[in-house]
């Protein structure tokens, strides 16, 4: 089993390096001393997308190391968005109910969206924090215009706020957070309750 601890510290390093009023609050406590989980390696078309992108950072440059070890995940199905969504997304999650370290308190990894994604509003009750890591991307929030965010962005999603992504040329690579709901809830669209 490779430990993927390298990874897990270099992500906790990128959030506590930053400066971010919810971020402090949202990592407030947190405790990194996580027990790792043997979980097998399970790649999807999507990590094709990190190997070409130039790393700004350590986060990224050591995800693209790890990415072809980690134990990739996606929620939905051809029938849900189609096979282009099928085939240009996907999340690894690094520590949570069900990643590679073990958290019932939050969840953390990352979520990569290809060129040419509309991952449609969408809504959960975990509290959520993204952190785009990548250029280009068009991100909505409680059904609002869609606007551009750069890398390192603090992106604050409160339970139940509705939100959206989109990729135009480039691919997405994301830092996600999830705190304060069901760490393994499957979001629901629109005409779904929160």
């Amino acid at each position: 089993m490779l430990d993927h601890r390298n990874l897990l510290v270099t992500f906790r390093d990128y959030l506590v390096a930053m400066d971010a009023l919810h971020l402090r609050r949202f990592l407030d406590g947190f405790d990194w001393d996580l027990r790792s989980r043997e979980l097998a390696a399970e790649s999807i078309p999507v990590v094709r997308h990190l190997q070409p992108i130039k790393a700004r950072d350590d986060l990224l440059a050591v995800l693209a190391r790890h990415a072809n070890n980690l134990h990739w995940g996606r929620t939905y199905s051809p029938a849900d968005f189609g096979d282009h969504f099928l085939q240009n997304y996907g999340w690894v999650e690094l520590f949570g109910s069900r990643g590679h370290f073990a958290s019932d308190e939050m969840a953390g990894g990352f979520l990569v969206l290809g060129p040419g994604v509309d991952y449609p509003d969408h809504h959960h009750i975990a509290e959520e924090i993204y952190v785009p890591l990548t250029d280009g991307s068009f991100w909505s929030k409680d059904r609002g215009a869609f606007a551009i965010r750069k890398v390192g962005e603090v992106i604050h999603h409160p339970s139940g706020i509705s939100h959206a992504m989109r990729t135009a040329e480039q691919p997405l690579v994301a830092l996600y957070l999830w705190r304060g709901g069901p760490l393994s809830e499957k979001p629901k669209f629109q005409g779904d309750t929160p």
